[in-house]
């Protein structure tokens, strides 16, 4: 067995450059791929520790974790309980020319056949045939100057068709709507417009899904961490990590956090506003998961309390497919020059006139409706399952979402049983890997996805599940 220790130098942030456009996880993993390629990392090669890492590329720990994540799923790294990720003893084909080989594209990560993975909707159920039609529709209406580029800040039916969708389901007060590629392409600009107005920091919640902090700090905000219990972000400590950094932005998630599934309590909500309205800020609402609820109706947005203070960001990722590559952003009138004038990417108009026929039609809103009936038998199966195979475990979340939080037994790590799981074909998160740099809070959880979970397979992925909890807590029976 190959030592204990890396071959590549010790100088990692330097050795391993991340510099280019994109996610940091996918520059990391190029790096990653380069370095085996050129022989730095050799096979059965161990990689240090995905804490150990993040500390000295100045990154999340899970920009490492969905690095080394994916590299495992591609054969180039491989991971085993209670060692470290190594190098793969024969290295999967990473793209390098070496001895005259043909190049050949690094192959898309596999999914497993138990996939718990959260944050993927059921991609089976996308409404190809609705899509087909509207697409014909959308078409035939189209004049030739609709078809001749993107209108920034969108095509003018598609923001009429969204504004009325949010209006009447997400209860937002506004008349107007801008039209972006996705909630992180809306949550760039609105980054760029804080920094032209002097903030340099915003805060954020911990733990927390951490893709739209990563696009604040690359764009140069610092993101401020702050705690999320069971009332969702715990404003008061808000405030006081506020007055000690200066920051007078928020990014908050008040309809269904993620991973602990919470809802932002009605008193805190208001408490947020107040701040917002003492400090002259500015609260950036992530519409994340907002309308897969299940017991109720999907709570109002938090911009109808305050639509002068909150800038509501939304998609398409999770009700249709992050394919589609369509969001919005309900921005305040005094904002909405910074933000227009932040570079960016526009959607297609073609998908932006294909939506707008999904949602004036009444498509968008049927497969809404059969989806909540689909994805809330899902869970209801999914929790009874974790509750008849993992009895010393508890689950935690609202009855919405995509997702739910296992806590599991004193002393099993998260990590630990998401290894365990890899091995047996089930992928699970490890809820650590969504605390804020150098936390620790959510070692002992999971986040446990549904979305992309056949029916028929849930039995089976909660049983295997329990075996790799069994052996992590136990050891090999």
């Amino acid at each position: 067995m190959a030592p204990d220790r890396t071959d590549l130098p010790p100088a990692w942030d330097v050795l391993l450059d991340l510099g280019g456009d994109g996610p940091a996880h996918v520059r990391l993993e190029t790096a990653l791929r380069r370095a085996v390629r050129d022989g730095r990392a050799a096979p059965g090669a161990a990689l240090p520790p995905s804490r150990a890492l993040a500390a000295m590329l100045g990154v999340s720990r899970w920009v490492v974790t969905q690095a080394y994540g994916h590299l495992v799923a591609e054969g180039v790294l491989e991971a085993r309980t209670g060692s470290a990720t190594r190098v793969a003893a024969r290295p999967a084909d990473t793209g390098g020319t070496g001895g005259g080989a043909r190049q050949v594209p690094a192959p898309l990560p596999s999914r497993r056949a138990f996939d718990l993975a959260p944050g993927v909707p059921d991609l089976r159920h996308v409404p190809r045939a609705d899509w087909v039609r509207a697409t014909r529709t959308a078409l035939d209406a189209a004049s030739d100057a609709d078809l001749a580029g993107p209108v920034p800040g969108g095509h003018p039916r598609a923001r009429a068709a969204l504004l009325a969708h949010l209006l009447a389901a997400r209860a937002v007060v506004a008349d107007d709507v801008r039209v972006t590629s996705g909630a992180a392409e809306g949550m760039r600009r609105v980054a760029c417009a804080l920094l032209a107005a002097g903030h340099r920091s915003v805060l954020v919640e911990d733990p927390g899904w951490p893709r739209l902090p990563e696009v604040a700090a690359s764009a140069g905000l610092a993101p401020v961490p702050v705690r999320v219990d069971a009332g969702g972000l715990e404003v008061a400590q808000a405030r006081l990590r506020a007055a000690r950094t200066g920051a007078r932005a928020v990014l908050v998630t008040p309809a269904h956090h993620f991973p602990t599934g919470a809802a932002l309590a009605p008193e805190r909500r208001d408490a947020l506003v107040r701040w917002a309205r003492e400090v002259d800020g500015l609260v950036v609402e992530d519409d994340y998961d907002a309308e897969h609820r299940y017991d109720r109706r999907p709570v109002a947005a938090l911009q109808g309390l305050a639509p002068e203070r909150v800038l509501l960001l939304g998609s398409l990722s999770k009700t249709l497919s992050p394919a589609v590559g369509l969001g919005w952003a309900v921005v305040p009138p005094r904002w909405r020059d910074a933000f227009d004038a932040a570079d960016g990417t526009d959607p297609s108009t073609l998908t932006q006139l294909v939506v707008a026929e999904l949602l004036a039609g009444g498509a968008y809103a049927r497969h809404l409706r059969a989806g909540r009936v689909r994805y809330a038998r899902r869970r209801r199966a999914l929790v009874d399952a974790l509750r008849r195979h993992l009895p010393g475990c508890t689950v935690d979340g609202l009855d919405a979402g995509l997702h739910v939080l296992l806590h599991l037994p004193d002393g099993v790590d998260g990590e630990d049983v998401a290894a365990a799981a890899a091995r047996l074909d089930v992928t699970v998160a490890p809820g650590a890997r969504y605390d804020a740099p150098g936390g620790a809070a959510s070692r002992g959880t999971l986040v446990l996805g549904y979305g992309a979970l056949a029916d028929a397979r849930v039995e089976g992925a909660v049983a295997r599940l329990a075996a790799a909890v069994r052996h992590v807590a136990h050891g090999p029976s």
